[in-house]
């Protein structure tokens, strides 16, 4: 497990890496890779929580497999929310006010985007809010800039997996 997760961070920048060569290029790299292993992490039984820090940011995401094997992100950044991935997502972080699911709806459908599951989660009322979106087909650079322009919206990028 640990090693599939230190090849999903490294392939998007590097492109030519598996699994098994991932933590070997990892340590040649100088990245270092700690492991703390816990009892049962509140309700979830399996649950992983992958923390990366740089010299910019620290960013967390965990996540559980559920009793069908399905994977599911249980919180980003610090914020609550369950998700289950499929190949095509949109990940939006926003400001947390009324509207905004709404209008990322509206332009979705103005964009002929099927939304297939919405998913949400925010810090506090008023505060940082994430939406992860299960979508149809994939989005090009000028949707996500659309997306990005959207009141509130402070990121947008597309996800595949």
């Amino acid at each position: 497990m640990i090693a599939a997760a230190i090849n999903g961070v490294l392939k998007p920048s590097l492109g030519d890496i598996n699994m098994v060569s991932a933590p070997q290029i990892a340590k040649d790299r100088g990245i270092v890779v700690e492991t703390t292993n816990r009892d049962q992490q509140g309700a979830y039984e399996g649950y992983i929580r992958l923390t990366l820090t740089t010299e910019k940011q620290t960013r967390a995401i965990a996540g559980t497999l559920f009793a069908n094997g399905k994977p599911r992100i249980i919180q980003l950044k610090d914020i609550n929310m369950e998700a289950e991935l499929t190949p095509s997502m949109l990940y939006v972080t926003n400001e947390d006010k009324p509207g905004h699911i709404g209008r990322l709806g509206t332009l979705l459908g103005t964009l002929g985007i099927n939304i297939a599951n919405f998913n949400l989660g925010r810090a506090e009322v008023g505060g940082d809010a994430i939406a992860l979106l299960a979508i149809d087909g994939t989005l090009t650079e000028e949707q996500l800039r659309q997306i990005a322009k959207l009141e509130g919206v402070k990121q947008a990028k597309a996800l595949r997996f």
